[in-house]
């Protein structure tokens, strides 16, 4: 049978739009986009036609990518075409966009099936990466793309701002290794020093060393993000030794 939005639910979609800024003609979109494919399965089991976010996902992947690129093009035209490829993988990162989730509090209204809630999904960055993108999908859809790719730009504002003082907050493994490398030929090196929390909620502590020597601490969600701020603290130690 095919899915209703219940009264309790399209409130609280309705109020997540506001929060969004976006006033959505179609509230099932919006919907669509929040639900993870977990989810839809079960639903299916109880014989409930549910869509996932699968294809919303795909959908605002391509927006963003040609909003970003659309902006790239326009603001650097002394770049070449893999600078640019560079600079635009910089900015759609997986880690920038489950951040960008989290501050639009998209995991809190994200619908899971029972497993995946309980593995703490609403708060897993691979989620929220894909969660953000079918929302973007989802605003193209139900706003077109003016809308859309104005919202885009919105959203990573302090990252495109960032490439435009020359400063893009991209990777800071390969930052730090590179100017390491430069300096002494040291390798980077990443310790985990660290784990607390419940399985489904963890956080990681990460260490990263030059020449068996600790320059910088990081802590996140997943080790990939803690790696990340540990280099992030490292490259700003070895930056202040060098000048």
């Amino acid at each position: 049978m095919p899915w209703k939005i219940y009264e309790n639910r399209r409130k609280e979609l309705t109020e997540l739009a506001e929060h969004l800024g976006v006033r959505f003609n179609d509230l099932a979109i919006l919907d669509e986009a929040l639900t993870h494919s977990s989810y839809a399965n079960e639903m299916k089991a109880r014989k409930k036609d549910v869509p996932d976010n699968e294809r919303l996902e795909f959908l605002g992947d391509a927006v963003l990518e040609l909003a970003m690129s659309t902006y790239l093009y326009r603001h650097f035209p002394d770049k070449t075409e893999g600078t640019l490829s560079k600079i635009r993988a910089s900015l759609v990162r997986d880690l920038t966009l489950s951040h960008r989730a989290e501050e639009m509090h998209l995991g809190e209204h994200l619908l899971l099936g029972h497993g995946e809630s309980m593995n703490g999904g609403a708060h897993k960055p691979s989620l929220l990466e894909n969660t953000f993108e079918a929302v973007i999908g989802a605003i193209y859809l139900d706003q077109g793309w003016e809308t859309a790719e104005m919202y885009v730009l919105d959203k990573l504002k302090e990252d495109i701002s960032a490439v435009d003082k020359g400063e893009n907050r991209k990777d800071y493994k390969t930052m730090l290794q590179e100017e390491a490398y430069a300096d002494s030929e040291s390798e980077v090196v990443y310790e985990l020093v660290g784990e607390s929390g419940p399985d489904h909620d963890k956080r990681f502590e990460f260490v990263a060393k030059l020449d068996g020597k600790i320059y910088g601490h990081g802590k996140g969600r997943s080790k990939k993000e803690a790696e990340q701020q540990a280099a992030k603290e490292a490259l700003e130690k070895l930056r202040g030794s060098l000048e």
